[in-house]
């Protein structure tokens, strides 16, 4: 199951407001043994002592270390004791599970047998979305404030730069670091090395602006800086002497060339990572096992290659399967299927299965029956006592009722601040969304492959260039779908709709039907013909 996972880092974390939960090191001890059964190198240990998963996640210092690590491509995973390590907050996993997944890395539980079923898997792509986009809508709003904030020429947070300081939210001339700076520029200008400067100005007890020593890279973003000569910047918006110059064109100019011919950029530094949308999801329909992304380093062509035929069964005949091809195939299919109908379903589903979720990992149902019965035996005292029947005990015994009741209630608003309630037309809305998305936007097609797929499986099906592909669906109301297409996808022209044959479609779950849903792909964007095999 975890064969593709070869490197791992652990998280570990305790909570002192809960003794009975495993020690530090009894977490670490089990995360080790899961990692040497499944041939999993630890290349870190990532621990968090006396911290909540629920709240302060800025606490949590060393979890976002590994999180901010996780960009590297060090580790293949994040192996955690249970998944309420990670966190206890559906919003917050969601939102760094999403981070760790864009980064290649993936979430695993040592000791938990997580099950991948539809209900699961929907609600949790919805959440992933759900925060996404939220988070996106909360981003346009503040960078919208932040524009108008710029069309001024305001200073908008941020660190201000040496030789600057700010009156009136306005970046000024601070004479007295501004020397220092003009001094760097003339520096560089006449041959020194930024070596030579960092030691002669630390040597001088010159400070950055962040009041510390200078480094070699404080220069090269000193001598990068646009608004040394007037420019000011923000995203796309520029405007020339909107700042006081500290620098003369000369001077810069002098300087960038020197830079061009010092710091040429090595091929290959800003290469773009791929991103796998079916990472997980696409099998090799000969072997079973799974197909993972890959590139060629020397022309960027990425691709999806059988891990059985790599490693283990070397007679497997399965080609490698081109990236663009593949998932722009399986993106098309998912945004047919996002149909009204469909949208209420899921809605559904993600409510439902949110529902069984709060249930189940909260104890707010048994908080509930508790202040149930508090009520209902308050109200039958208070029933007594207005009818003049009630001894001094009762209003003892009432008093205490209401002490409980307290009690009860504040454990619930404890319980509900660390879940996340779905609204059902809050899901409905963010889906609608979906409806204007381009096929064109990876993003777009990773949240509509991972909302409505559950697997592709890919056979290299006869001489004569066809694939044959099956998809598998989280919505159990959808059929898997089986069908045949050459390499340009295109299908056969007469090819007919039969009855699937159960042999076919071993390599698929059990949960989904045999028989065959109808194709509703566009046909003049990718023209299919559906039928089983």
């Amino acid at each position: 199951m975890y064969e593709e996972i070869k490197t791992a880092c652990l998280y570990v974390r305790y909570s002192s407001a809960n003794q009975t939960e495993q020690s530090i090191e009894g977490q670490t001890r089990v995360c080790k043994d899961f990692c040497k059964r499944h041939n999993i190198k630890i290349v870190e240990i990532y621990a968090d002592r006396a911290t909540s998963a629920s709240k302060d996640i800025e606490k949590r210092v060393n979890f976002l270390k590994m999180i901010k690590d996780s960009e590297k491509g060090n580790f293949d995973a994040v192996i955690v004791y249970k998944l309420d390590r990670f966190s206890r907050s559906r919003y917050d996993s969601a939102n760094y599970k999403y981070r760790l997944k864009r980064n290649g890395v993936q979430l695993i539980s040592a000791t938990e047998n997580i099950s991948d079923d539809p209900e699961g898997i929907i609600l949790e792509s919805v959440l992933e979305g759900m925060a996404e986009f939220y988070s996106a809508e909360l981003s346009q709003k503040i960078n919208r404030g932040l524009r108008e904030s710029a069309y001024k020429h305001n200073s908008i947070g941020g660190s201000i730069p040496l030789g600057y300081k700010t009156v009136d939210k306005k970046l000024v001339i601070d004479e007295d670091s501004a020397p220092i700076v003009r001094e760097a520029f003339n520096m560089f200008a006449e041959g020194h090395t930024i070596a030579e400067i960092c030691r002669l100005f630390n040597a001088k007890g010159y400070k950055s602006s962040k009041g510390t020593k200078f480094g070699k890279s404080s220069f090269t973003k000193i001598f990068r800086n646009e608004k040394y000569i007037g420019v000011y910047k923000f995203h796309e918006y520029r405007a020339e002497d909107a700042v006081p110059a500290i620098i003369d064109m000369d001077l810069w100019n002098r300087v960038q060339k020197r830079l061009a011919a010092s710091y040429k950029t090595p091929p290959g530094t800003f290469k773009a990572k791929h991103i796998y949308l079916l990472s997980g999801k696409l099998f090799c329909g000969h072997c079973g096992c799974k197909m993972n992304g890959n590139s060629n380093g020397s022309n960027g062509y990425a691709y999806y290659e059988c891990y059985g035929k790599k490693n283990l069964h070397k007679d497997c005949r399965k080609k490698n399967l081109k990236k663009d091809f593949i998932e722009n195939i399986v993106a098309q299919d998912a945004l047919s299927l996002l149909t009204d109908e469909r949208i209420e379903e899921i809605a559904t589903i993600a409510l439902n299965a949110n529902r069984v979720d709060v249930e189940s990992t909260t104890d707010l149902v048994a908080l509930k029956g508790r202040l149930h019965e508090t009520q209902v035996s308050l109200n039958n005292l208070l029933k007594a006592i207005e009818s003049g029947l009630a001894p001094d005990t009762l209003v003892k015994r009432m008093a205490e009722l209401e002490k409980e009741k307290k009690v009860i209630e504040e454990e619930m608003r404890k319980e509900e601040s660390s879940v996340v309630f779905l609204d059902k037309e809050q899901i409905i809305y963010w889906l609608e969304q979906f409806k204007e998305g381009s096929l064109e936007d990876d993003d777009f097609k990773r949240t509509l492959i991972d909302l409505f797929v559950n697997s592709v499986t890919v056979w290299d099906d006869d001489p004569d260039g066809f694939y044959k592909i099956s998809i598998a669906y989280n919505l159990t109301s959808l059929k898997t779908k089986t069908y045949r297409l050459n390499k340009d996808g295109r299908s056969e022209s007469d090819i007919e709709l039969t009855a699937p044959h159960r042999e076919d479609q071993t390599d698929l779950p059990e949960r989904y039907s045999d028989s065959l849903f109808p194709s509703s792909l566009h046909e003049e964007q990718i023209p299919l013909t559906y039928r089983s095999w």
